[in-house]
């Protein structure tokens, strides 16, 4: 008697039928079980007692589908070529188990495997047939609900992403104390337009600007867009071909309403990929008027140009490249990175292996999607974390978003002493353009070597500061001289703070993840309960010549009053307790209020 499936099972079966096709069939039929595949992977190199991290094992899962629904052999021998159906629903969520939780489709079992089996385009085959039936992580289902309803896979709100891409133009505007710079929005006819990783717009907001000001003093014609500005595309991860299409024609359909001739994709992996490469077959696009190339390739040709020019002694840290998946194995881009960091890096480190031979950083296909499945990533990161420790450098650079999570994630765990960067921060930090004006003091009323031990004493004073040393160090200089310190390390936690522990004073920075420091004092001088109180800009990104920070600008627009002091880091110790003291004045101590 024929056995009964679920509803779900049956679904999967027909769409194995529809979605095989000639490279899968052949990857599918082509393997001989050699175990070339088991030690490229970085799971079974992490886990070796557990046989279910091997490639094969893990192909096997879906081969059994394809030889029982699919290949002759299986409906003759079945027993003989391992042919097995799926009948359960529990059976699909062993499946899922496998081709979310054990692969990261990074595809070096693949590009080594001497049969030219490419275990990941079925892996993510599978995944596509889960996705279908709505088996899949939880987070996975959410970044692809958003990126289908709101139009990118973090959620970010359109009037969130121009408002942070003005914040950013407002900062460049400052820093270089220029107001012609600008990041353009929807400018018809722009040369170029610059396409990003929603990472960007909701916690790294800096390397939009950092980006804008290389466009910027290159001289050239480029834009931002509205809407199809996101350029990654999940559609790669969950094996979704619809929304794979659906993402890249966002991208394609801003371009041409511009009447760009360019699509320059920002530094990301998958994105690159899913947009140059994947995205016109998805999306049955094509393009013979625009070219698409990655940031990296951009910012190469400007320097070989001689549009801008950068001085690598700038970076002097020793710095090593990690290879994103994506764009070594799946896309070829190895050299083109590492000649971009000889011109803007003084101590490149090479790790081994490296290029297409590279270890995934653990947070590809997804995977950094997917908290059900952390600990596995982290414990696979292992391997990784060893490749980083043994090119004693200080800095990771790469050219991916999902890789900047994935070795901030295992550095953090495996407690290595380094940090994670991308190409555009220190082409940025390299470039040579004009200095500042000389700095200009601010006038203080107490003077210098006259101030009380315990002058701050009974104050209670907030520091927010996104750089974890800059608190500590004003905590200790506000502390010295008596007063109780609070710390926040962002905008959003230091309203809290200012809501709850009712400061005497505020020591502000103004370019801070999540939310500046600019916005933050701009609810707060709104506010009637805090229109008074005391705040001290410190920052690094204000200019000497104008202490206010550009804030009469500010001022005029929103109708607020300045700060009460402004002051630019690096931190005088003295100039900040002196500050300190006038600002508060005769004010009242919090602890002396009844």
């Amino acid at each position: 008697m024929a056995r009964e499936r679920s509803w779900r099972a049956q679904k999967v079966i027909e769409r194995l039928e529809q979605k095989v096709n000639r490279q899968v069939l052949l990857s599918l039929a082509a393997c001989v079980h050699c175990g070339m595949c088991t030690e490229q992977c970085h799971y079974v190199l992490a886990n070796p007692d557990d046989p279910t991290y091997a490639p094969a094992y893990k192909a096997d899962k879906l081969r059994k589908l394809f030889k029982a629904h699919i290949d002759w052999t299986g409906r003759a021998f079945p027993w003989w070529v391992g042919a097995r159906s799926v009948y359960t629903d529990e059976e699909l969520e062993d499946l899922k188990d496998t081709v979310f939780g054990k692969c990261t489709n990074c595809r070096r079992c693949s590009f080594n495997c001497p049969m030219g089996v490419d275990m990941a385009t079925f892996n993510r085959l599978a995944r596509g047939l889960l996705v279908h039936v709505g088996i899949m992580p939880e987070g996975v289902a959410t970044v692809a609900k958003d990126q289908w309803e709101i139009g990118n896979q973090m959620g970010v709100l359109k009037e969130d992403y121009l408002e942070t891409v003005e914040w950013m133009e407002e900062e460049l505007q400052d820093e270089f104390d220029d107001p012609n710079i600008k990041i353009p929005i929807d400018k018809k006819g722009a040369e170029l337009v610059y396409t990003i990783n929603p990472r960007e717009a909701k916690y790294d907001p800096r390397t939009i600007a950092e980006a804008a000001a290389i466009f910027h003093f290159a001289g050239e014609n480029w834009t931002m867009v509205s809407e199809g500005w996101d350029m990654t595309n999940f559609g790669l991860f969950n094996g979704d071909d619809e929304l794979g299409g659906a993402c890249a024609r966002r991208v394609y359909d801003a371009a041409r309403t511009i009447g760009a001739k360019r699509i320059v994709i920002s530094e990301c992996g998958h994105g690159y990929r899913s947009t140059r490469c994947e995205g016109p077959n998805w999306s049955k696009t094509d393009l013979p008027d625009i070219e698409m190339e990655s940031s990296i390739i951009t910012m190469l040709r400007y320097i070989k140009e001689g549009r801008i020019q950068v001085d690598k002694s700038k970076n002097s840290i020793p710095v090593t490249y990690h290879d994103s998946c994506n764009m070594a194995r799946s896309c070829g881009m190895t050299e083109e990175p590492r000649e971009l960091l000889r011109l803007v890096c003084s101590d490149f480190r090479e790790m081994y292996p490296n290029r297409q031979q590279n270890f995934c950083c653990t947070g590809g296909g997804g995977a950094m999607s997917m908290a059900e499945y952390a600990p596995r990533r982290l414990k696979s990161a292992k391997i990784k974390a060893e490749q980083l420790r043994a090119t004693g450098a200080k800095i990771v650079i790469t050219s991916c978003h999902n890789c900047v999570d994935g070795l901030t994630d295992l550095i953090k765990h495996y407690q290595l002493d380094m940090e994670v960067k991308q190409l555009v921060d220190m082409v940025y930090n390299a470039l040579v353009v004009p200095k500042p004006a000389p700095k200009v003091e601010v006038p203080v009323a107490v003077a210098p070597g006259e101030i009380p031990a315990k002058a701050l004493a009974g104050y209670k004073v907030l520091v927010i500061d996104d750089e974890p040393d800059v608190r500590t160090y004003l905590r200790v200089i506000f502390k010295d001289k008596g007063a109780e310190v609070l710390e926040a390390p962002d905008a959003n936690q230091g309203w809290r703070q200012i809501r709850d522990q009712k400061p005497d004073l505020v020591t502000l920075d103004l370019v801070m993840p999540h939310k500046t420091g600019e916005k933050l004092y701009w609810e707060l001088r709104k506010d009637e309960k805090y229109k008074n109180l005391p705040i001290v800009i410190i920052t690094g990104y204000g200019k000497t010549d104008k202490p206010t920070v550009r804030f009469h600008e500010f001022i005029a627009e929103k109708g607020i009053p300045e700060p009460n002091a402004f002051l630019e880091k690096p931190i005088d110790p003295d100039k900040v307790i002196e500050t300190a003291i006038q600002v508060l004045g005769t004010r009242i101590p919090s602890d002396q209020i009844q």
